[in-house]
């Protein structure tokens, strides 16, 4: 997964200026910045819902509209309140199968891998945030992608929720996957990510892996707010 010298312009406000980061297989990487960085425009400029003014954003060297099977090849989970509240989870899944030309045997291992098959005939409208952000984890493994992009996956889960994602992206990295995953949960992210790519006003401040920029002492939140001076944009 790789973007270079992406720029992304809003009137006259620039989200994201000349962003260029590689993320590879077999690795989580954590996505932060402070509130308006530009990792939300960026991971949809990634999924071709945001057109770049400059540069590219590509997947295994293509753009996501380029994909022959994009939901084969790309799982994503950008909030969690994209669902019809009046289909119940086992229906919405259904719906998507269908879509991503996918097993339909898959709706109940990925209901059972998020821990939703007790709730399978409910109305997602019914739903708690963390439940609905385990749908859409499910939703995004339902075709049994080769990459993960997240956007705050942890929002809404119990600190048992927290746990369970971060074993469900260690595995799937370990299989070889690409998760490339936006949080502000800096401690559960030191925790569950191989390296990092820092934004501040939408350009890159740091990249690499959380040992090396950790290496003086200090944690991932002390290097987090030295590098984007702990301003809240």
């Amino acid at each position: 997964m790789t973007r270079s010298g992406l720029v992304k312009r809003f009137g006259p406000v620039t989200a994201v200026d000349g962003l260029s980061f590689d993320v590879h297989p077999g690795t989580v990487t954590g996505f932060l910045g402070p509130n308006g960085a530009g990792k939300t425009t960026t991971l949809r400029m990634l999924l071709g819902l945001v057109t770049p003014d400059e540069g590219t954003a590509t997947i295994n060297g293509m753009a996501y509209r380029q994909l022959r099977e994009p939901l084969h090849e790309v799982g994503a989970v950008l909030e969690a309140s994209s669902f019809h509240p009046g289909r119940t989870a086992a229906a919405h899944l259904r719906i998507h199968a269908l879509a991503a030309n996918a097993d339909p045997s898959r709706i109940w291992d990925v209901l059972e891998l998020v821990g939703l098959t007790g709730a399978a005939r409910r109305r997602v409208g019914g739903f708690s945030l963390g439940m609905r952000q385990r749908l859409g984890i499910a939703t995004a493994l339902l075709a049994d992608p080769e990459v993960l992009i997240l956007d705050e996956p942890a929002n809404g889960l119990d600190p048992d929720g927290v746990r369970w994602l971060r074993e469900l992206l260690r595995g799937f990295a370990a299989e070889g996957g690409t998760v490339l995953l936006s949080s502000h949960l800096l401690a559960e992210v030191a925790q569950t990510v191989d390296s990092v790519v820092i934004l501040d006003r939408g350009r890159l401040v740091a990249q690499g892996p959380v040992a090396e920029l950790t290496a003086g002492g200090a944690g991932l939140e002390d290097v987090f707010l030295q590098l984007t001076k702990g301003v809240s944009r």
